[in-house]
């Protein structure tokens, strides 16, 4: 059988710098563009793909925005089960284009930190079918070291982290907290009113048990909450 390496880039400086150390025997770098992305996102895998030397792949899916997702599944975010636009986004993109490549004998190269080894091994555990390496957990490179990285390497990193957020997600991500969303209410406020009514149109919430519409400014500590990089929980959300 053929074998092929593979690299899902999220458009976060993990997933990337752990696809720059495995450069040389990665044979596809594969992008998903999602229309909430901060258009800063493209210009950022320009520039990685620079870095590279190699192209990466720009995938599109069916529904191409987290609202339309939403709306086809019917619900935004439910505990146990997850955001519906995770399924339509990224994972079932990533399953097609396994089916696509059925007969290859697929190695996956991911962008988890040397911090989330529990995480890395679930998933070696739970998809014994492919290949799985963590160049980040084999150099024990953390975020911070990834963000210093990407600037050694001369690019610049995705203005979202400039502006305080600790991934570079969709904007307006269902799955942030309450110090997230006021956030981003105060950052992009078209946003956060398109969310809002998209919560009563589907009778549903981001926040669990709390509409956006409820949320006091002020609310939340963004630097306490759980906020996984979309990137790697997304395309593997059914082992989380």
């Amino acid at each position: 059988m053929k074998k092929l390496k593979v690299c899902w880039i999220s458009a976060g400086v993990s997933s990337f710098i752990a696809g720059y150390l495995s450069r040389e025997t990665v044979a596809e770098f594969i992008y998903i563009d999602i229309k909430d992305q901060h258009p800063d996102s493209i210009r950022f895998i320009k520039d990685c793909e620079k870095v590279l030397g190699k192209p990466i792949k720009i995938l599109y899916p069916e529904y191409g925005d987290v609202d339309t997702a939403c709306r086809v599944g019917g619900f935004i975010n439910r505990p146990k089960v997850g955001a519906y636009c995770t399924k339509f986004l990224k994972k079932r993109v990533r399953k097609q284009w396994e089916l696509e490549h059925s007969d290859y004998e697929i190695t996956y190269v991911w962008g988890f930190d040397h911090k989330e080894k529990n995480r890395a091994q679930r998933i070696t555990d739970t998809y014994p079918e492919f290949t799985h390496e963590f160049p980040l957990i084999e150099y024990s490179l953390s975020k911070n070291d990834c963000h210093a990285l990407v600037m050694d390497l001369g690019i610049r990193r995705p203005v979202m982290y400039d502006l305080g957020y600790p991934n570079n997600n969709c904007i307006g991500c269902v799955k942030g907290g309450m110090g997230y969303w006021n956030k981003i209410r105060v950052d992009f406020p078209e946003v956060f009113e398109r969310r809002a009514k998209l919560e009563r149109e589907l009778g549903c919430s981001c926040i669990n048990g709390l509409y956006l519409d409820e949320l006091e400014p002020g609310r939340g500590r963004m630097d306490m909450e759980i906020f996984p990089e979309c990137g790697i929980m997304c395309y593997l959300m059914d082992t989380m």
